[in-house]
Formats: C-alpha cells, sequence, structure tokens
C-alpha cells in the first residue's frame, strides 16, 4: 500500500510538472506573439516620427529625451526585476501572507521616494542638460528639456507600471505586462498620428503616457486575479529589506549599463552632423526587434525556471544550457537576415515623408555595426539572469563601471575618425567585452566542461545560418530585384526560415527538436509526421 501511494504520488508531481509546462509554453506562445504585435506597433510610430518629423534636430532632441524613459522602464522592469523575483518567490514558498506584506511595503515606500525624486529632477533639468549636451542646436536642446521635464511628472506612473511586472512573473503570468507595452506604444503612435497638428512632436509624449495608465490598470487588475493581496504598509521586513539593498543598487546599475552607455553615444553623436541620434536610433530600434521579443518571451520564463531551480545545480545548468540553445538558435539567422535585409527594412519602416533615401543609407550604415548585438546581448540575457539567480551582483556592477569607462574612451577615439558610427562600433566591441567577462564569472561556479557545450551549439548552428544566409542574398540582390521592398521582405524571409530549418533539420537535429518541442502539441505533431 505504501508503495502504492508513493506511486501515485510520484504520478501526480510528474502529471503536474507536465501541466506547468504546458502552461508556461502557452503563455510563452501568447507572448511571443503579442511582442510581435508590440514591435510592429513600434515601428508604426517609428514611421509616425519619420514621416512627420524626418531625421531632424527636432526628432535629436525628441530622441535625447525618450531615453530618460527607457532607463527608467530598464530599471524597473529588468534591475528591479533581476533582484525582486529571485527574493519574492523564496518569500512566497516560506510564508506567503508575509511576502504579500512585504512586497506590498515595498511598492509604497518607493511610490514616495519615487514621487521625491520627480520634484528634483523636473527644476535640474533645465540647468543639467544644457551641460551635457552642450554642443547640440538650440531647437534639439529645447525640444530635450521640454519633453524631459514632461516625463519626469509622471514617473512614479511610469516606474510602477515596470515595476508590477516583476510581481506578475512570480505568479507565472506574462500576458499582462505585453498587453501595458503594446497600449503604451499604440497610443504614442495614435497620438502622434491624429494630433501633430496640434501638439507637435510632443503629443507622441502625451500619448505614451496615456498608454502607460491604461497598461498599469491592465496589471493592478491581473495581479489582484492571480491571488496577490495588496496592504497599505510601509515597514518593510528588515531581512528582506538588507538582501534587497545589497543586491539593489548593483542590479540597477548593471540593468541600465547599456543605457547609459546609450546615453553617451547620443551626446558624442549628437555633435557630428545633424540627424545622426536619429539614424543611430532607428538603426538599434532594428536591431532590438529580435533581442525585445526574446527577452519578454523565453527569457522571461527562464528567469523564473532558474528563481525555482536554484538549489539545484544539475537543473540549472540543463535549464540554462537549454535557454543558450535556443537562443543561439533563433537569434544567429536573425542577425544574419538583418544584414543582409537592413537596407530594405529601413526602408519600409522609415524612408517616408521627410525621411529620405539619404537618410536610410545613412540608418543602414549605423545597422551594419549594430547587427552583431542581435545575438550578442541575446545570449548576454541569459548569462546575466542566471548570475542574478546566483547573487553575483557585485560582479555584474564592476564590470558594468568598466563598460561605462570604457565606452566614454572609444567614444572619444572612434569618434574622430568614423563619425556618429564610431559610437555605434564602440557599443559592439564594449557587448562583445561584457559577454566574455561575465560569462567567464558565471561559468566558474558550474560543473567543468559546461562553457564547451553552449560554444559547441554555436558551431553546429552556424552552417545552417550561412546556407540560409546565401539562399537570402542570392534572392535580393539577383532573383528579386526591381521588386517592392514589402515583397523583397515577406518572400526572403519565408524562404529564409524554411532554408534555415531544413538545414537545422540536416545538420543539427537536436536542435531542430529542441525549438521545435516549445511549440505546443498540435502545430509540433505537424512537423514530426
Amino acid at each position: 500500500m505504501d508503495f502504492i501511494a508513493s506511486r501515485n504520488g510520484a504520478v501526480n508531481v510528474c502529471c503536474e510538472g507536465k501541466k506547468r509546462m504546458a502552461t508556461l509554453k502557452k503563455a510563452g506562445l501568447i507572448t511571443l506573439i503579442l511582442s510581435l504585435v508590440l514591435k510592429f506597433a513600434g515601428f508604426i510610430r517609428e514611421g509616425v516620427l519619420a514621416d512627420k518629423f524626418g531625421a531632424s534636430a527636432l526628432t535629436d532632441g525628441y530622441l535625447i529625451a525618450f531615453s530618460l524613459i527607457t532607463l527608467v522602464v530598464v530599471m524597473t522592469s529588468d534591475g528591479f526585476n533581476s533582484v525582486f523575483l529571485p527574493l519574492f518567490t523564496q518569500g512566497k514558498q516560506e510564508n506567503e501572507t508575509e511576502s504579500y506584506k512585504t512586497a506590498s511595503s515595498l511598492l509604497n515606500n518607493g511610490i514616495l521616494i519615487l514621487l521625491s525624486c520627480s520634484v528634483i529632477l523636473y527644476f535640474a533639468i533645465p540647468n543639467f542638460l544644457p551641460i551635457v549636451f552642450s554642443d547640440v542646436n538650440t531647437q534639439t536642446l529645447e525640444t530635450s528639456i521640454e519633453v524631459m521635464q514632461f516625463f519626469v511628472v509622471f514617473l512614479s506612473l511610469i516606474s510602477v507600471n515596470g515595476m508590477l511586472e516583476s510581481y506578475l512573473q512570480s505568479f507565472r503570468s506574462f500576458i499582462p505586462t505585453q498587453i501595458s507595452r503594446l497600449l503604451a506604444t499604440l497610443m504614442s503612435a495614435a497620438f502622434g498620428l491624429f494630433f501633430t497638428g496640434k501638439f507637435g512632436i510632443y503629443s507622441l509624449a502625451y500619448g505614451f503616457v496615456f498608454g502607460i495608465l491604461m497598461g498599469t490598470i491592465i496589471q493592478i487588475i491581473s495581479l489582484k486575479r492571480c491571488g496577490f493581496k495588496y496592504y497599505f504598509l510601509f515597514k518593510i521586513d528588515k531581512v528582506f529589506l538588507k538582501s534587497f539593498i545589497v543586491l539593489f543598487f548593483p542590479a540597477i546599475l548593471s540593468s541600465i549599463v547599456g543605457q547609459i552607455n546609450v546615453m553617451v553615444d547620443k551626446v558624442f553623436a549628437s555633435g557630428t552632423i545633424e540627424g545622426a541620434v536619429t539614424y543611430l536610433n532607428n538603426s538599434s530600434l532594428i536591431v532590438s526587434i529580435p533581442q525585445a521579443i526574446y527577452a519578454t518571451t523565453i527569457v522571461a520564463i527562464l528567469f523564473t525556471l532558474l528563481s525555482e531551480q536554484v538549489s539545484d545545480q544539475k537543473k540549472f545548468q540543463d535549464t540554462l544550457h537549454r535557454g543558450l540553445k535556443i537562443t543561439i538558435i533563433t537569434l544567429m539567422p536573425m542577425t544574419l537576415g538583418v544584414i543582409i535585409l537592413g537596407s530594405v527594412l529601413i526602408s519600409i519602416i522609415y524612408q517616408r515623408g521627410l525621411f529620405n533615401a539619404s537618410d536610410t543609407e545613412m540608418t543602414y550604415h549605423a545597422l551594419l555595426v549594430y547587427s552583431p548585438l542581435i545575438l550578442v546581448q541575446g545570449i548576454q540575457y541569459v548569462i546575466l539572469k542566471a548570475m542574478y539567480v546566483k547573487r553575483k551582483t557585485k560582479k555584474i556592477f564592476s564590470l558594468s563601471l568598466y563598460t561605462i569607462f570604457l565606452n566614454i574612451t572609444f567614444n572619444y577615439i572612434f569618434i574622430k575618425y568614423f563619425g556618429y558610427l564610431g559610437t555605434a562600433l564602440s557599443t559592439a566591441m564594449l557587448a562583445v567585452f561584457f559577454l566574455l567577462a561575465t560569462s567567464i564569472s558565471l561559468y566558474k561556479d558550474l560543473d567543468e566542461g559546461e562553457w564547451k557545450k553552449s560554444l559547441l551549439v554555436i558551431i553546429k548552428v552556424l552552417p545552417a545560418s550561412i546556407i540560409m544566409g546565401s539562399v537570402v542574398f542570392i534572392l535580393k540582390e539577383f532573383v528579386l530585384q526591381g521588386f517592392p521592398a514589402l515583397l523583397i521582405l515577406l518572400i526572403t524571409t519565408l524562404f529564409g526560415v524554411g532554408v534555415f530549418f531544413l538545414a537545422l533539420l540536416i545538420t543539427y537535429r537536436d536542435g531542430f527538436m529542441e525549438v521545435i518541442n516549445l511549440l505546443p502539441k498540435k502545430i509540433t505533431t505537424i512537423f514530426l509526421k
């Protein structure tokens, strides 16, 4: 009887595990679709910006201001999440009620701090920005100051919106956050399209904040439905607070190092040619397509799993390796695709109205330099999440400081020889350095030979990627010459995806099956027949 009971218990645990994984797959697929829609909406917004204002001093000013908001979003959705999620997940397992009280207190105190920061920043910006961007023209500077001041008024709202993502992820709820981001982007595009005549370039900022408000309401409702209990408290558990503070500040800096470097790039680029900030921004947005989709789907789920498995070394390593394998398989061919089809993408998204063919060419040059970041930063997302779970924030912090210093140095040197492209080159070089340094630090704590497994995946995926790239290049340059840009993109993409997975099936069957197994069973059976 005992044997039967224990056997039934094991079966139940196994079934429960399969159900949880199936739920994660379903959530991941829906999140992926929403991510694609989000990116499409983002390009609608950028298309409106390009159409109405081109690549000008005005757009440079707006994009400089929007960098502040991007910084805040990254701090709250990535930096805060990296520390809060593992601590909150562990706390829920030990004492659910107390963890809710602690999480509520943390949120309440965060709002008070953010309100204070809003007041300080509002009055500091007009004095601080002219010092940092001393070489930009008057119109760019004035636009930056005014838009940035508007954003900081709503700093608390924007930050809380990002913080709620962490709370929802602890319940394995990923979809509301994507809906929230989608609303912010769509409202920005809609306001830019319909209210430009009345509010000018500021209409995009107004729409963004309105979308954030709508998204925050949706996330709050979703969190309540997940079972989260809110308490109007301000006292935080001392043990939790100590752990949080120790990890938080290094994590915040580490999470925003990329955005700090982006700001550094814009400072240097703004002193080169008019429109340089816009060229760099537009090209980096294209590079961010696969990154953002991947980070908000697979990496979000992966981080949740790693947080739950940190005490089991084997499970942790297996999940990490699987995450890296999927990353390499999906992002390596995308990197080659963007390099080959970059000019086509830019012309489709941006080339209209005041954004002309010359602007497209300038943007494409920056894109070529940025494109390796698709794969490099994709792998970096996985490595960093694993390091956060292992609480290696101090190491990330120190490396982040190095990259900021090196970026300033490289920008100063490269800008003299390569103009605005020097900033892109500096960013790409530092991304590779950061990846190598963090990978070495992480794999020191793992079993011997784990890093070789990931390196072997790169070697195995490369042939299929090269075959795909060759086919796409031939189609674009010789077969489809003279075709409309959108048709070129659709045909080459369809052929490219098909050729890649066919080549992968032949050269790396295990990798092919890894991707297929991510799909729901109904779709998987089609591939396996």
